[in-house]
């Protein structure tokens, strides 16, 4: 839809005016944020001057299938809707470049390391609640192992690593697990060290999505306690692309850092 609105020469603005929509709508519509209403794609075609009939039906088609809840929404229950958006983004990246300080990341987690850190972050919560939570991760992690699965490269500050999470056998699992990713071909993993010092993500963990289509724009993924921050402006995506560039280049590598993970599990 992009792509047609800007050979057209049509602005934001007009196609907003155009389904009775702000120009912010329209760019939210062309980002996947917010789900597409066939009667407004049927309107957006006609402005942007699509009258083949069989494109028109595929793209019809498109939006249908857009608005079809993914899988991930039947554990709407227990996924803040917040969530729910990187859940969707993550599902369609090709790349996922991730840098995490306080936890191994997500998709890189083992069911009982996973299971460890749902209780630290909800207490109170009722077995079968941590289970929901366990299950969505755990489905998530099985799309690295599928068909068409995403390139994902992580940075795991030392830190993660070192905090005893959920106890010594629960820790020695999750390095046997990161030892076995890290030998899938579409897996990168690398361990900032303590020894380097200050370094150009002290600002926290973020993830960076890359999509497939080349006129999509990536996505920077920045989580806190009650919410996150999605940013696809480009030069905030570019600063947080600089200091990924930077923590790959100063962090131990690939191998290296299998090497590391086996000393932590010898000495766990």
């Amino acid at each position: 839809m992009r792509r047609l609105r800007e050979a057209k020469g049509v602005t934001r603005q007009d196609a907003g005016y155009v389904i009775r929509a702000s120009e912010s709508k329209i760019s939210r519509l062309e980002l996947g944020r917010v789900s597409f209403k066939e009667r407004d794609v049927d309107d957006l075609l006609t402005l942007y001057g699509v009258t083949d009939v069989e494109e028109r039906a595929a793209l019809l088609e498109l939006a249908r299938e857009a608005n079809t809840p993914g899988w991930w929404h039947r554990y709407s229950d227990v996924l803040p809707s917040w969530f729910q958006t990187y859940v969707g983004l993550e599902e369609s990246a090709a790349l996922i470049r991730t840098y995490e300080l306080q936890f191994v990341p997500g998709l890189l987690q083992s069911r009982e390391y996973a299971r460890a850190v749902f209780r630290l972050g909800n207490a109170g919560a009722p077995d079968h609640e941590i289970d929901q939570r366990l299950e969505l991760r755990m489905q998530r992690q099985e799309r690295l192992t599928g068909p068409g699965a995403p390139r994902l490269w992580a940075v795991l500050d030392e830190g993660a690593l070192r905090r005893s999470i959920g106890g010594p056998e629960v820790m020695r699992g999750q390095f046997e697990h990161l030892i076995k990713m890290a030998r899938l071909p579409n897996v990168t993993i690398q361990v900032m060290p303590f020894r380097f010092g200050g370094h150009s993500a002290e600002g926290g963990a973020f993830t960076i999505l890359r999509f497939p289509e080349q006129d999509l724009p990536d996505v920077v993924y920045v989580e806190n306690l009650t919410g996150a921050m999605y940013l696809d402006k480009r030069d905030d995506v570019d600063t947080y692309l600089q200091a990924m560039e930077r923590l790959c280049v100063d962090s131990e590598t690939p191998e290296r850092t299998v090497e590391f993970l086996g000393e932590l599990l010898r000495k766990t």
